[in-house]
């Protein structure tokens, strides 16, 4: 059990059947919250889940379609049904883009857009009109990236764009929800391994000689910071972004 103990809480994660969410869901499960594991894969759904209570962890699995809003909006009345209102929302779920921004499709721009700013704004308005109508306090963290401040050109500026939406969103709504008592944090990853990263890698190479520690970031080097923003411990802390990348990019 870690030290942090959110027994009796519940506890969506998006985008957790892999990499970075799947690690969050498997330590806020250690915690001792009931997590929901969500994505599109339902196998990797099943995976996931079988993994967390497997090591006596309490998990629920519900598919979740960020770009879809009835989606969010049937997981979110499944959850609250199901096992109370969330008291804990790590907004997880992201899609690189991969292009040149003049030769993305609109098709393509509709995606990134209502994946990584449209869909984690409404999963936080959906769990904060839970949270204030029954009166609950709660923790929001969303997941920004390095990527909002330093943009290296290499093929990604619409993923960029987003990341620096999400990191003001996360400050704009601390603001709109401190009287509720609804903390809303964020953590910007500089390069930690995952999914993504791998992607990323096969296109440009290995980047990680160019950092001054010569590696690239682990996602249990996360575990800490998420712990503390979801927990008692960070209750004055509202509307930070926290930066992790080991120091590998310019300030």
């Amino acid at each position: 059990m870690s030290a942090v103990d959110l027994t009796g809480r519940v506890a969506i994660v998006t985008g957790s059947t892999a990499g970075l969410g799947a690690r969050f869901a498997h330590v806020l499960a250690d915690a001792g919250a009931t997590v929901v594991v969500t994505g599109r894969r339902t196998e990797r759904i099943t995976e996931v889940v079988r993994a967390i209570t497997g090591r006596g962890g309490k998990a629920h699995g519900v598919r979740l379609d960020v770009a879809d809003p009835a989606s969010i909006e049937s997981c979110l009345t499944q959850v609250t049904e199901e096992l109370g209102v969330p008291q804990i929302l790590i907004n997880n779920a992201g899609i690189p883009d991969a292009q040149r921004a003049h030769k993305m499709t609109p098709e393509l721009v509709d995606a990134v857009l209502d994946t990584n700013v449209r869909g984690p704004w409404l999963m936080a308005t959906g769990v904060a009109s839970r949270l204030i109508a029954a009166e609950l306090p709660g923790r929001i963290v969303n997941i920004s990236s390095m990527a909002a401040y330093h943009y290296a050109g290499n093929g990604a500026a619409l993923y960029s764009t987003t990341k620096a939406a999400v990191s003001r969103m996360t400050e704009a709504l601390a603001v709109e929800w401190s009287r509720n008592f609804i903390n809303v944090n964020a953590i910007a990853p500089g390069v930690f391994a995952s999914e993504m990263t791998d992607g990323m890698l096969a296109r440009v190479g290995d980047i990680a000689p160019g950092f001054p520690r010569k590696r690239i970031g682990l996602p249990e080097q996360l575990d800490s910071t998420l712990l503390y923003l979801v927990s008692d411990a960070s209750e004055a802390v509202t509307g930070t972004v926290v930066k992790i990348d080991d120091g590998q990019l310019p300030r």
